[in-house]
Parts: C-alpha cells; structure tokens; sequence
C-alpha cells in the first residue's frame, strides 16, 4: 500500500510539472513583446555611463528587480485569488503606460519641441563629462529609476503570464510565476550585462596579435551602437504592439473592428492584427502624451513666480 501511495504521489507530481512546463511557455510566448521591450529599456539605461560603472550598475538594478519579483509574485497570486477583475484593470493600467512611454519616446525623436527636453539624459551626460561628479552618488538615483521602470515592466508580465494560467491551481499558478519571473530576472539582465560589454571585447580583440581576431574585434566594436540602436527600436515597437494588443483585447468594440479587418486580409490575419495593434496604441499613447502636456503647461502657467 505504502508503495502504492507513492507511485501515485509521484505520477501526480509528475503531472503537476508537466502541466507547469507547458503553462510556462505558453506564459512566456505571451510575454515575449514585453520581454523585448524590458531588455531594451534596461540596456538602454546604461548608455553614456562610463565603461568601469556599466557592470555594476546592471548588478544594481538587477537585485532591485529580483526584489520587485519578490513582491509582485505573492501579490499578484493574492490579488487573483480575492478579486480576480482586478487583474483586468492592471493590465489595462499597465497597457496605457506603455503605449505612453512609447509615443513620448517617437515624439520626442521626431518633434523634440512639442515636449520638454530628457532632463535624465542631459543630467547624465553632464555628471559624465564633470570629473568633479560622484559619478557613485549620481548613479544611485539612476538606479532607483530604473528599479522603478522594471517593477512596471515586471508587473505587466507578471500579470499577462498570471492571465495565461488563468485555469490553473493555485500550485501551478504560483510555480509558474516563480519559475518565469527568476528566469526572465537571470535572462534579461544577463543579456544586458553581455551587451553593454561588446564593445569592451571588441576593443580588447583589436589589441590582440592575429588579423583574424582584430578583424572580429573591429566587428564587434562597430555592431555594439548599431545594436544598442537596434534594441532601442524594438523595444519602441513591443510598447505599442504589446500595450495595444492589451488595449484592444480589453475594448470590447476595439477587438471585435479589429479582428473583423484582420479577417478580411486572409493568410496576413496575424501580421495585420499586430500592425492595427501597434497603430492603435500609437494612437492612445499619442493622445496621453498630448493630455499630459497640455496639463504640465497649465499648471506651469498657473504656479506662482518664484522671481
């Protein structure tokens, strides 16, 4: 008997993995645009830093990602659990802030007078350029912003995997969240880490004896902006891609309009929806953007003189 129990104690474990493994995956498909776009932002947050602080700074905010996981997971499990149309508004939530940060990023590239300029980024090439600088002291606070952006990131993919695992137990669910969310954690930032130093491998290539290696060296150093580029980019698309496909699925008469155009395109169905997506969350992240500014100019016109 007692052999008997534990070979169905056993099958049934088995069972629970196997049903994990697939829900992972099927998470992790669903989370591939945001995936994209958390890689780009959190390379792109070591841009301009010095190349002896770059490694140490993605360490820093990949501990402050763990922590945002360590928070998130429970909560999110939690959260389904007593109120599951929460989940919905999240997304939702989670949806109109990416298509925001994705207009205010094509807006501010092609029109930089119709919002004000990127504060972060002059502050840090500034610091940069300064030697009299804490570059340390400096870099913490870009940290914290940057622990900041990956705790939105990390909550839109928690909550579209907790989506994708909607029918499961409440032990698949919460396998499932721990085995993605400290998988995309070591994956993404350890791609970061790889990134930001091809062009220090590049540089130390060219320094080598060998034409074979200077030449590969050369490559290297050459590709590393392009890439940085590249990831910049992509990760601009996913925003509008991933946040409007998140808007549209959550507007009833949105959903239906698209997926009736998309119909009519035939074997193009898929890459038709994806197009409408992205154009729509351009559309709302635009009108953000616009709402937003007009706000900031009225309260600047509104608050007192400080002259």
């Amino acid at each position: 008997m007692a052999g008997a129990s534990l070979l169905t104690l056993l099958d049934d474990i088995s069972v629970i993995l196997d049903d994990v493994s697939v829900m992972t995956k099927v998470a992790a498909k669903k989370t591939a645009g945001v995936l994209g776009d958390d890689l780009a932002l959190n390379a792109e947050q070591v841009t301009g830093v010095k190349a002896n602080r770059e490694l140490p700074v993605v360490w820093a905010v990949a501990k402050g990602s763990f922590i945002n996981k360590l928070i998130l997971v429970p909560a999110a499990i939690l959260i389904s659990a007593i109120y599951p149309p929460l989940i919905t508004f999240l997304l939702m939530c989670g949806g109109l802030f990416l298509v925001y940060e994705g207009a205010e990023k094509v807006i501010h590239r092609f029109w930089p007078h119709a919002i004000p300029d990127d504060e972060e980024q002059n502050a840090r090439r500034q610091a940069n350029a300064d030697e009299t600088v804490d570059l340390v002291a400096f870099e913490k606070e870009k940290i914290k912003g940057a622990v900041r952006t990956d705790f939105i990131l990390s909550a839109e993919i928690i909550v579209i995997a907790l989506g994708a695992t909607a029918t499961a137990t409440l032990l698949q669910r919460s396998l499932v969240l721990s085995i993605l969310a400290i998988g995309i954690t070591v994956g993404i930032y350890g791609l970061v880490a790889g990134i930001v130093k091809i062009d220090d491998v590049g540089l130390h290539m060219m320094e080598k004896d060998g034409k074979f290696t200077q030449k590969v060296g050369k490559v290297l150093f050459a590709a590393a902006p392009k890439l940085m580029k590249f990831l910049s980019i992509a990760g601009t698309l996913a925003m509008f891609l991933v946040g409007g496909g998140i808007l549209v699925h959550g507007i009833n008469f949105l959903h239906h309009e698209v997926e009736d155009i998309a119909h009519l395109t035939g074997i193009f169905e898929s890459f038709t929806t994806a197009l409408l997506n992205g154009v729509i969350g351009f559309i709302i992240g635009a009108a953000i953007v616009a709402l937003l500014t007009v706000i900031n100019k009225i309260r600047n016109k509104d608050a007192p003189s400080t002259h």
